[in-house]
Order: structure tokens, then C-alpha cells, then sequence
């Protein structure tokens, strides 16, 4: 029996038999329905006019339900105009008002578009209840489309009601305002809940775009990647984090994001890269886009990116030094560097260096800060710690973020699950205590959320443990021997760039090892499957991103402009509907002006993960759980106070 003080405050929300009985007949009802669809995407790296196409075509369910309805009733070229009106309605809207000559040609256009998107909803509507549905729609006009979907006209009583309703929209004005908002209705009954599998920031241009989005999105979750945590280690006090995130704006031209867009003033770091450094080809930014720089501005950009990346390597060295634990002195690189000769040694080896920029650093003390760096670093984090809207946004990803998730029995996680060459979980000793597999992942996690929670204490362990995640061997969002940044920009030497992945990344093939990694979580090995991000997916080699007999799925295929070079599309992304999984693989998106204009979606094959033997419902989800639960505490209920 539950706690008779938590059945009391029940009973103020269902005070009466009637609603208790009520409650239990629809919820028991939900049940029984079929589970909605998620939508996996992953690495978005500020890709927001990617990401923004292919949440608004629901990665082609939203044409796979078109054409379902439509097939006999439009040719090929009406079926790609109409999903295209479907994913931008207000723009294609207009291009195809442009068109017509008269206002009756309008009129016409309008009863019929109206009459195929009332369908649209209504068949994209199949799986939910009037409630769900009623939440999703247009708000100035749910009561006319509930009208017009549930309309019964068998004796011809209401034909002219139905009629005159369409007419009085159009005379008023309102057809624009209804069909656009029926196409967003549509966007959004198409996916049931998103999953973003990490890596929201860095590289891309508009990653606060792109959380802007999930903030305003119907049912979303997160798995943090390696640079999401960055930034939220920034904004906890983490002046390595930060630097880190400067340092990766600037190689890719992207110092927009942390100026205008969040308010960062960089002037006194400008200032102090003015002062020090000079033009340098290996410091100058990445040109990913086709935005064309002045040379003073390229020159500014590759000054801040030496003076940022020097007070990084100097940041890193007494954390360390203080966390033998991270078991990375072979890190300490500014310490093996021969400052007269430009030589640095290396696991026993000697290299010349090459596009170097020390002019700040003492040979004696190279950790060292100058005066002038501190007081720069010190600022930064003032700015960076009382921005308004980086506040926001990293509020948001702790609150809808983890670093992974067990739902509806599988493990979503963005990097690793730390293995050794045998395929056991790899341990870790932390403050005198030895973690692994899920566990170490729910330490790392706690160290987050502590680090989070006291963005005054910025020296301390779980500050430095932020900074772990981004770059130790053990990290489960890293998953390399080692970072060599600081061997790409000096080093020439290809040998030294190479960055040792954990034996994860080549057991995950193994579906023996999946399996294991799923029990590790309290998962069914048999039908639960790993879904994966943060290592592209190389398909231009032949890579299958279904690994281990479907019990690995890797989604990450580079939406990431700066990737699709080597992996040869456009990014993966994940369905997962009551029928069972499929793969969308993306074909590169040029614009949304493109896609307007030749009426084509950038998706190519569809991969068939697993066919479920029988239709999967709700009651055997996540939210099915809660469900379940609420129908006990219904029942409890009646027991106590109406059964008596």
C-alpha cells in the first residue's frame, strides 16, 4: 500500500471515483497503443541547416506518410511539392502563390490543400490519442481542425457547415496561417520523442541555433559529447575548458559564437595576442564555409589562436601534476621542450619543432602564466560565467543531459564504454576507490553535475575531472590514449598525430562483447542494442555503421562539414517506430534554398536494423514504465478511499 499521505494528495487531483475510474480506463487504454516513433541523431557540430532538414522531414518519414497517402492520387513531382511545403511551408507558400494569375486560381489551391493537409494530420495522427493530437496543433485553431478531422457527414446534414467553415477561413484570411501551422502539426506527429547522441558544439557555425531548437522542441533528450562537456566545463569554472573552446572557435572561424552571439568581450585577449604573436600558417583558420575573410581579420584570428592555445598547454600542466590519478605526466610537453634547440622530446624520441610560438613562455617555468594571461583568463570567466544566454543553454543540457541512457532497452551513449585488450570493463582508481564499466560512468557524471553546481570552486576535483572527460585515456567520452593537439601544430612528424583509440572501438564488431557491455547496464543482451556516436563513420571505405550482428549502431557520418571529406556522406541518422529500426544514411545538404527549388530531400538508402515479430506497444516502453505505475497508484487509490 503507498504512503497514505502521497494517496491523500492523489486524491486532491482525482477527487471523486468517477475521474479515479476514468484515469485508469485511458490510461490502461495508452497503453495498448502502438510506441511512438524516436529519432536518433547525432554529432551536429553546429550544423543547423542540416539538422534543421532533417528534423523537419522526421529523416523521410515525413515523405514515407505522403506517399503512403498520396500515391494514387499525385504524380511523382505533386508528392516531392507537397513534402517540400511540408518541411518550409512559409517559403514554399510564397513561391507558389507567385504562380498563380488569379485570386480564384488561389481559392482553389486553398480548399484543396487544406482538404490534403486535414488528411496529412490526420494520418500522421493515427497513433496517438485526441489529447496528444490536441497539444500539437495550431492554437488559434484547434477547434476548427477538430471540426474539419472529425467530421461525420454519412447523411449530408453538414456538408454545407464543413463547406462554409473552409470558405470563411480562406475569405478571412486565415488559409496562410492554418496550412503552415498544419505542416508543423505534421513535422511534429511524425517524430514522437528525439534523441540527440552528443556533440552539439564546436566546428559548425550555429550550434546555439541548434539549442535554441531543442529548447523549444516537444520531447527531447541528450547524451552529452566530448565538446558539449566542454563547454559545460567552461561555464563551471574550468578555465582550460575554456580555453579549449576559444581555441577550437578560432581554428575554425567560429569566434562569432562566443563574442556575438553569447557576449564574450575577446578584446583583452586580442590585446594580449596582439602583443605577442605574429602571422603563423599552421594557427590560421580552418575555411570550411565559403565565407571569405580580410587578411587583417585572418591575421587577428591566427594571433588569438597562439596566444589561446599557449594558455591552454600552460592550463593543463598543473592539473596534472596535482591528479596523478589521470595518470598523464607523459603530457607534460611544455616541460619537454628543448627552448634553445626548438626540439621536443617524446616517448624517447627526439623532434625538431616547426611554427613556433613561445614568446610567452619562461624555459625555467613554462607553466607559468604571465600576469597579463591570468588577468585575460580571469576575465573570460567572469564573461563566460554571466552570460545570460549561455546560462540558459547550458542549463538546459544539464537539465535534459546525461552521459547516457538506458530507453526502451537500448544504451545510448556518445563515445565509449572504457574497455581493456580482452574486452573487460577498464578500472580506474578515484580518491582511493576503483571504478569501471557503469559505475565509472556514473562517477564521471557526478563530478559533472558537483563541477556544475559550484562554478565558484574552479581549481577543485571535480573542475579538473570536466577537464578529464574532454581528454583522459579513461574517459568514456574520449576514448584515446591521448589528445596530440599539441603535436599536430609543432610536430611534423605524421607518427606523433596518431591518437590510440580504446580497445572499445575495435570489440564494439564484437557481438559477444556488445552483449556484455549491455548487461554491464542492466540491459537484455538479446534485445537490447548499443546505439553510438563521435567516431564518423568512414562509408566512402566501406565502413557499415551496423556492427555486431545490429547489436552497435554508429550514427555518427559526419554531419560535421569539416568530416564529410573522409567519411562520404552527410551524417546517419536513426528511426525507431513500433515495426522495429531503420538507418537513414544523408547525402550532403547544400542549402535549404536548393531543397526549395528542386524539390529533392538529401537522404539515400534506408537500412533495415531488425523487423519486430510483433508490433511493439507503449506498455512495453519507458513510458509504458510510468504508465504502469500510475495505474497502480490509481488503484491504490480506489482501494483506500472508494472501495471501502
Amino acid at each position: 500500500m503507498l504512503n497514505l499521505k502521497y494517496l491523500d494528495l492523489l486524491a486532491q487531483k482525482y477527487d471523486s471515483e468517477e475521474k479515479v475510474v476514468t484515469e485508469i480506463i485511458n490510461l490502461e487504454a495508452i497503453l495498448n497503443l502502438p510506441k511512438g516513433t524516436e529519432h536518433f541523431v547525432s554529432d551536429l557540430h553546429g550544423e543547423y541547416q542540416a539538422f534543421q532538414h532533417v528534423l523537419r522531414n522526421g529523416s523521410g518519414n515525413v515523405k514515407v506518410k505522403i506517399r503512403d497517402l498520396f500515391k494514387d492520387e499525385l504524380h511523382e513531382h505533386e508528392l516531392n511539392e507537397f513534402a517540400t511545403f511540408v518541411y518550409y511551408p512559409e517559403e514554399k507558400l510564397q513561391l507558389i502563390k507567385s504562380n498563380f494569375s488569379s485570386k480564384k486560381e488561389l481559392q482553389e489551391w486553398y480548399i484543396v490543400m487544406i482538404e490534403r493537409m486535414m488528411k496529412l494530420v490526420s494520418y500522421a495522427s493515427s497513433k496517438n490519442t485526441r489529447s496528444k493530437l490536441r497539444r500539437a496543433l495550431p492554437t488559434q485553431f484547434v477547434y476548427i481542425i477538430e471540426e474539419l478531422l472529425y467530421k461525420t457527414d454519412e447523411l449530408k446534414n453538414k456538408k454545407d457547415y464543413y463547406t462554409k467553415m473552409v470558405e470563411k477561413i480562406i475569405s478571412l484570411g486565415q488559409a496562410d496561417k492554418l496550412i503552415i501551422g498544419l505542416a508543423y502539426t505534421t513535422q511534429r506527429l511524425v517524430v514522437d520523442h528525439l534523441h540527440v547522441v552528443g556533440d552539439i558544439y564546436d566546428r559548425g557555425p550555429a550550434p546555439h541555433k541548434i539549442v535554441d531548437t531543442l529548447i523549444n522542441y516537444h520531447s527531447v533528450d541528450i547524451q552529452w559529447g566530448n565538446h558539449d562537456v566542454l563547454w559545460l566545463g567552461a561555464f563551471a569554472g574550468s578555465k582550460v575548458c575554456l580555453a579549449n573552446i576559444i581555441r577550437i572557435c578560432a581554428r575554425y572561424n567560429n569566434l562569432d559564437i562566443i563574442e556575438d552571439v553569447y557576449g564574450i568581450n575577446l578584446r583583452p585577449l586580442l590585446n594580449l595576442a596582439e602583443k605577442y604573436y605574429d602571422d603563423n600558417p599552421v594557427f590560421r583558420p580552418k575555411r570550411i564555409s565559403n565565407e571569405k575573410l580580410t587578411e587583417q581579420e585572418q591575421l587577428q584570428i591566427t594571433k588569438i589562436h597562439q596566444a589561446i592555445s599557449i594558455i591552454q598547454f600552460k592550463l593543463e600542466s598543473p592539473i596534472i601534476k596535482r591528479r596523478p590519478c589521470f595518470d598523464m605526466s607523459d603530457r607534460l610537453l611544455l616541460e619537454k621542450i628543448n627552448y634553445d634547440k626548438n626540439e621536443a622530446t617524446l616517448h624517447g624520441k627526439t623532434y625538431p619543432l616547426e611554427n613556433i610560438c613561445f614568446a610567452t613562455i619562461n624555459p625555467e617555468k613554462p607553466e607559468e602564466l604571465l600576469e597579463e594571461e591570468k588577468q585575460v583568463m580571469d576575465k573570460l570567466l567572469f564573461s563566460v560565467q554571466h552570460s545570460e544566454k549561455l546560462a540558459r543553454h547550458m542549463n538546459f543540457l544539464m537539465k535534459k543531459g546525461s552521459l547516457y541512457l538506458k530507453y526502451n532497452g537500448n544504451l545510448l551513449i556518445h563515445g565509449c564504454i572504457p574497455l581493456d585488450e580482452i574486452g573487460n570493463m577498464k578500472k580506474m582508481k578515484i580518491e582511493g576507490k576503483t571504478y569501471a564499466g557503469r559505475e565509472l560512468l556514473d562517477v564521471f557524471e557526478r563530478f559533472l553535475r558537483y563541477a556544475f553546481a559550484h562554478p565558484d570552486e574552479t581549481d577543485d576535483f571535480a573542475t579538473d575531472m570536466v577537464w578529464y572527460l574532454w581528454t583522459g585515456e579513461n574517459s568514456s567520452l574520449f576514448g584515446k590514449r591521448e589528445m596530440t593537439t599539441f603535436e599536430r601544430y609543432f610536430i611534423k612528424e605524421k607518427e606523433t598525430h596518431k591518437e590510440r583509440k580504446n580497445p572499445y572501438y575495435y570489440l564494439r564488431e564484437d557481438e559477444e562483447i556488445c552483449r556484455k557491455m549491455l548487461a554491464e547496464f542492466d540491459l537484455n543482451p538479446k534485445l537490447g542494442r548499443i546505439i553510438n556516436g563521435h567516431t564518423p563513420v568512414k562509408e566512402i571505405d566501406g565502413e557499415n555503421p551496423i556492427k555486431a550482428n545490429g547489436k552497435m549502431i554508429v550514427i555518427d557520418g559526419g554531419f560535421s562539414k569539416a568530416y564529410q571529406s573522409t567519411t562520404g556522406i552527410a551524417g546517419y541518422t536513426l528511426l525507431y517506430n513500433s515495426y522495429g529500426m531503420e538507418l537513414v544514411a544523408h547525402q550532403l545538404f547544400i542549402s535549404k534554398e536548393e531543397v526549395l527549388s528542386n524539390e529533392t530531400d538529401v537522404l539515400s538508402v534506408k537500412r533495415l536494423v531488425d523487423e519486430e515479430l510483433k508490433r511493439k506497444k507503449v506498455r512495453e516502453t519507458n513510458i509504458g514504465e510510468g504508465l504502469l505505475q500510475e495505474i497502480s497508484n490509481l488503484n491504490s487509490l480506489m482501494e483506500h478511499r472508494y472501495m471501502k
